[in-house]
Formats: C-alpha cells, structure tokens, sequence
C-alpha cells in the first residue's frame, strides 16, 4: 500500500510495476473491483491506483462531495507525481472522473481507457437505478455470469466495513445529479487524446448503446464490445480486457474505428 499526498490531502491506494504510467480509477465498488487487473497490468506498466476520498480505508475529506472535486484532485496528483503521456483508466465512476480530467485539461494525460463509465445522460438509454436494487439483485446488473459474484460470505468485517463505506461515498458523490454530469456531455469534444471505450455486451448498468453514444461523443474515440460479459469486464473477461489494454498502449488508434473483442 501506498499514502498519496495532493494538496494538504492524503489518500490510501497502491503503486507498482515499471513502464509506461496508468492511472486507475475505481468504480463504486471500491479497490476491490479492479486489483486482480492492477496486478496484472503491473507486469507491464506502472499501475497508479488511488482509493477515492471516503471510499474503504480512505479518510473522508469534507470539502469533496462531487466528482468535479475528483477530477481536479486526480489532476493535481498527477502534477505532484511529475506525469506525462499517462493512460488514465476509468472503471464506471471512475471513467466519468476520468472524462472529467481530460475535458479540464490533458497536459500530462496521453490517452484515455474507459471501461463500462458513466457520467453523461443518453435519452432511451438509462443507467440502473443502483440505489434502488437490493444487493442480491444488483450483482445480476454487474455481472453477466455468477460465478464471479463476490462471496459476501467470506468477507472479513473489515472487508464488510470497508465495502459499506465505498457505498456511502457512492451516494455523496454520485446520487445528485445521478451518475451524470449535464453539462458533460458538449464539453467532450475538448478530449484531444486517443480514447478507447471498453464495453461488455451484456451489462445492465450501462448497455454498449450507452457505450456507443459516449464512443460518439468523444473525437476518434474507439469502442470495443466484449461479448458474454457484464459491467466488469476486467474480472469477467480479463484475458480479452488486457489484450485490448495492451494493443491500445503500443500506439495511437486510428480515427473512428470499431474494435471487434470477439
């Protein structure tokens, strides 16, 4: 583990691995739901993952309530860490924390990944109520197939704890506008920096149309549709999810191209 310091605030998360840097950015479930990816990708990369204010064993900071206050946190870490040319990878969350960043300014940041993100409204094409499902039902939202289904049962009380704190600070940050920014959406056109979309075709959180619109909004922006696979596809389909990882870090994509993860 890890103690990043930015700005008078301290978070808790992890740092490893060599290379070329990523920045990840958890989703709602916390730093649970992408550590088995960190770990892998820190075979191959510098793997920066900060645990968001609030969320599990990182202190709440008062001043934070939006995700705006996020992205400007991210923004100045990557200042205070001496960055450039960073991949920042958003999983749900936190890939509307990272569209957030690269619309306020991509001066250290050189390509975005956005796994399964929210943080724009598409008519037609809502985002599940996660607030209203009860826990038992929004893992058949998550997940497309059960056996990856966290063991509730298994959990250590700390574990518990700390997943109970990740969902308070869900509700802070994201349940006001919910899961969206207004006014996001006609500023992505700021994104001046190869973006690759990463979907699963089965996701009931966000669906790949959702996916598609969020593609279009972004200049260049790739998408690729991993079948048989729910909201994370870093858990359910880690192999296709790191190739297409890794084919994205060798270069820049080309313009306006459909990737196929079949």
């Amino acid at each position: 583990m890890t103690t990043f310091k930015v700005d008078g605030v301290e978070l808790t998360g992890l740092k490893e691995g060599s290379g070329r840097p990523i920045l990840m950015l958890h989703g709602a479930g916390g730093p649970p739901s992408t550590a088995t990816a960190a770990q892998r990708l820190a075979k191959s990369f510098q793997v920066i993952v900060p645990t968001h204010p609030g969320f599990a064993d990182c202190a709440e900071v008062e001043r934070f309530d939006t995700v705006d206050d996020l992205a400007y946190l991210y923004l100045d870490l990557l200042d205070s860490l001496g960055l450039s040319d960073v991949t920042v990878m958003g999983f749900s969350m936190g890939g509307w924390i990272a569209c957030e960043m690269a619309v306020k300014s991509t001066t250290r940041i050189g390509r975005l990944i956005l796994v399964d993100a929210v943080g724009i409204r598409v008519p037609d094409h809502d985002i599940a109520d996660l607030f209203a499902l009860h826990p038992r039902d929004a893992a058949g939202f998550a997940y497309h197939d059960s056996k990856y289904v966290p063991d509730a049962s298994k959990f250590s009380d700390a574990e518990k704890l700390n997943r109970a704190r990740s969902q308070a600070a869900f509700a802070r940050y994201a349940w006001e506008p919910y899961l969206h920014n207004p006014k996001l959406k006609q500023r992505l056109h700021r994104v001046d920096k190869p973006t690759l979309l990463i979907w699963g075709q089965n996701d009931r959180v966000v669906s790949p149309d959702y996916g598609r619109a969020l593609a279009a909004a972004i200049p260049g922006a790739q998408l690729a549709v991993i079948p048989n696979c729910g909201h994370v596809p870093q858990v359910e389909a880690a192999d296709k999810f790191d190739a297409l990882v890794g084919d994205f870090m060798q270069g820049p994509p080309a313009n306006k191209r459909s990737l196929a993860a079949e």
